[in-house]
């Protein structure tokens, strides 16, 4: 079974991260990116879990790149702000979306990051070539959020060149934008691994006993 589909906490990962932006105030709407093989299923997840906001679901791209563009074009015509998020983050809150919304309609583009705690080695052939100073680099997560137009440029032209980008800020930043950084969360973690469900869901147990 694929990592969006597995449940966590007696809710399928996916759930999770749709209802996150279906009770967002600063969401409007949310466009599903999904593989062919994943449309039915991901589509009854929506209608099964009440995501009203879910509009369309859309097959994306052989690529990172690809998917986000297509997302990108299919959102409202009228949609000032787009955010680009990775559905195995499911323990994103309000607080993350509504900071990164923010920082975009303020600075055109905006990401939320968390402060790198381990010192980060550069390698070359195995052997450290450089440690950068860790008190400027940042772990950058998602939504990335930037003005509508921008984005849109911004993966077209990154497909269209063949731009190596590892997220939606690179493509963004290929064009010479700045991207401004806003409070992300270590809660807010990308499900890999067998050991980062068992992550997730201590941390879904300590924010159920903080609303006790």
């Amino acid at each position: 079974m694929d990592k969006l589909s597995a449940v966590l906490a007696g809710m399928p990962v996916l759930a999770r991260t749709l209802l996150a932006f279906e009770n967002s105030a600063v969401i409007d709407e949310i466009v599903l990116v999904t593989s062919a093989e994943h449309l039915q299923s991901y589509s009854k997840i929506c209608v099964d879990y009440g995501i009203s906001k879910c509009k369309k679901a859309v097959i994306g791209g052989d690529e990172r790149m690809k998917s986000s563009l297509i997302g990108a074009c299919e959102t409202d015509s009228r949609a000032k702000i787009i955010c680009i998020h990775d559905g195995a983050r499911p323990l994103v809150t309000e607080d993350i979306i509504s900071a990164a919304v923010n920082g975009a309609i303020r600075f055109t583009a905006a990401a939320p990051a968390v402060p790198v705690n381990d010192t980060i080695k550069r390698a070359e052939d195995k052997f450290v070539a450089e440690t950068p100073d860790r008190s400027a680099l940042f772990a950058v997560q998602t939504p990335q959020c930037f003005d509508a137009d921008l984005i849109k440029a911004a993966l077209t032209k990154a497909v269209s060149d063949g731009t190596p980008c590892t997220d939606d800020c690179s493509a963004a930043e290929a064009m010479g934008v700045r991207v401004r950084l806003t409070q992300g969360s270590r809660e807010n973690i990308k499900l890999t691994t067998p050991l980062d469900f068992l992550t997730a869901d201590a941390i879904l147990k300590l924010r159920e006993a903080k609303e006790i």
